[in-house]
């Protein structure tokens, strides 16, 4: 990972790590975006996993939204299931708290999410069923950051 001054004035963003080439994906990969690669290195983004700042290990079972979207999970009537079926909506719920907290405290009001993303996904997410369907949506973390006022687009 790119080594980043929190103390900097440059920082603008605040990045899915994965896109800035951490392996922090669900399946232990990146998802390197040169622009975003970029960004990191050059001082303007933090690159931050929130699913991992949830708590959750990497690699890890992939999860969905079955029913809704990151909006509904922040509003307590949907929950978030991985592929083995079990509830884990509390990780990504303290994991896009831990996410906007950084945001917050660096005045960041930018961010550059991974696409499709139960987590991060902005505009589109898969539909909870494992079949790579999608549907409109933001994931929760993308939805809260919109919420606080954080322009947020995906890649």
């Amino acid at each position: 990972m790119c080594e980043i001054d929190l103390n900097s004035n440059k920082l603008e963003y605040i990045v899915s790590a994965c896109l800035a080439g951490e392996k922090c994906s669900y399946d232990g990969r990146d998802r390197l975006n040169d622009e975003v690669f970029k960004l990191a290195a050059e001082g303007r983004a933090i690159a931050l996993c929130p699913e991992v700042m949830g708590g959750l290990p990497v690699p890890r079972t992939l999860s969905e939204i079955p029913g809704g979207d990151g909006a509904g999970v922040l509003a307590g009537t949907i929950r978030i299931l991985n592929k083995d079926g079990e509830d884990v909506t509390e990780a990504f719920i303290k994991g896009a708290e831990r996410f906007l907290e950084v945001a917050k405290t660096h005045g960041i009001k930018k961010a550059i999410m991974k696409a499709k993303s139960p987590s991060c996904g902005v505009g589109l997410i898969y539909d909870g069923s494992f079949s790579k369907r999608l549907i409109k949506g933001d994931g929760v973390t993308a939805a809260l950051l919109k919420r606080e006022g954080i322009e947020v687009e995906a890649r």
